[in-house]
């Protein structure tokens, strides 16, 4: 009998956990644990409602494509989560070129269009490309340079998910040629001829 006392009482007694939810208060700092957390007397359902992906990005640029970010910036109460997601709209001739998202793996949703996407291997440098239709899921491990472009004569759109409310983003021509790299230290380390090193930086913004 007081075996059975000691359960109810178990259950009965009230539970002690953690927050369910942690809605980033973004105008404090962030660091790798996450930013700090709202009062949860003071959010809404609304704040857990982002609609900011509803239209297409801005395709008129020099890679014909656009990447509309939800991450914890842009959308708050994926704080403390562990994931965010991204639009991709790719115009007739669009690429997100080589890059890599240092803390994070990414699923592809095709929404509409199709799209070639590949990555690299680290290990072997060996590349796998594919080309995604409406509806089809492709994955992108961790870190590795991948990309996407619009294979098809029209527009193409995507959803993309990372399992990191921060995923990080290096995009390798704009680090190699959108800045004050020295040409002949590129040019150097890529093997790339200085002309071609300059016509680039020109391209792209960079300098030096």
């Amino acid at each position: 009998m007081l075996h059975i006392l000691f359960l109810f009482a178990l259950v009965l007694a009230p539970a002690s956990h953690a927050a369910d939810f942690c809605v980033a208060k973004l105008k404090g700092a962030g660091g790798v644990a996450g930013y700090a957390c709202r009062d949860p007397a003071k959010v809404t359902a609304a704040d857990f409602v982002f609609k900011g992906i509803v239209t297409s990005g801005n395709t008129t640029n020099i890679i014909n494509a656009a990447v509309t970010p939800v991450f914890v910036q842009q959308f708050p109460a994926l704080n403390g989560l562990g994931l965010s997601t991204a639009r991709l709209d790719l115009a007739p001739g669009g690429v997100i070129p080589l890059h890599t998202h240092p803390a994070a793996n990414e699923i592809l949703v095709v929404t509409s269009g199709v799209i070639k996407a590949g990555f690299i291997t680290s290990s072997s440098n060996k590349v796998y490309i594919a080309t995604v239709t409406k509806g089809q899921v492709m994955v992108f491990p961790q870190g590795l340079l991948h990309f996407q472009l619009n294979a098809g004569k029209t527009a193409a759109s995507a959803v993309v998910t990372f399992n990191s409310p921060e995923p990080g983003l290096q995009i390798l021509d704009f680090a190699l040629f959108a800045n004050d790299f020295p040409t002949e230290l590129v040019s150097g380390t890529t093997f790339l001829d200085s002309a071609i090193v300059k016509k680039l930086k020109g391209v792209l913004g960079g300098t030096n």
